[in-house]
């Protein structure tokens, strides 16, 4: 009796810690395109938590992706032209995640994701 009253307050326990440790991670807003009209990625370089997401929302100057060096899995290759357009991206894994934006890389339009 007294071991099953525990099983269940520790399954409790354990399903209260599972749902604030979801409720903990964030979402960080990168613009494609920046509110002075630049062709840049704003903020260009954003640090979060393992867990987190990116969420790119296309602002100026359209048409803007995301592409990923090297990790294809996190890439936006289909580009944005409606204005508000947006898609997310989860970083699991520390890392340094460099990406740029297709039509305008040569433009200098690069960013940073530090995952910690």
């Amino acid at each position: 009796m007294l071991r099953s009253i525990f099983a269940g307050l520790f399954a409790i326990v354990l399903t209260l810690g599972l749902g604030i440790s979801s409720v903990s991670a964030k979402t960080v807003e990168v613009k494609l395109g920046t509110d002075a009209g630049m062709l840049a990625f704003e903020p260009s370089t954003v640090t979060i938590s393992a867990g987190d997401k990116v969420k790119f929302v296309n602002n100026k100057l359209a048409p803007h992706n995301a592409v990923f060096d090297g990790h294809e899995e996190l890439s936006h290759a289909d580009l944005a032209f409606a204005p508000g357009e947006s898609w997310e991206e989860t970083f699991d894994s520390a890392g340094t995640y460099d990406y740029y934006c297709e039509p305008h890389r040569g433009a200098g339009m690069v960013g940073k994701v530090i995952v910690q």
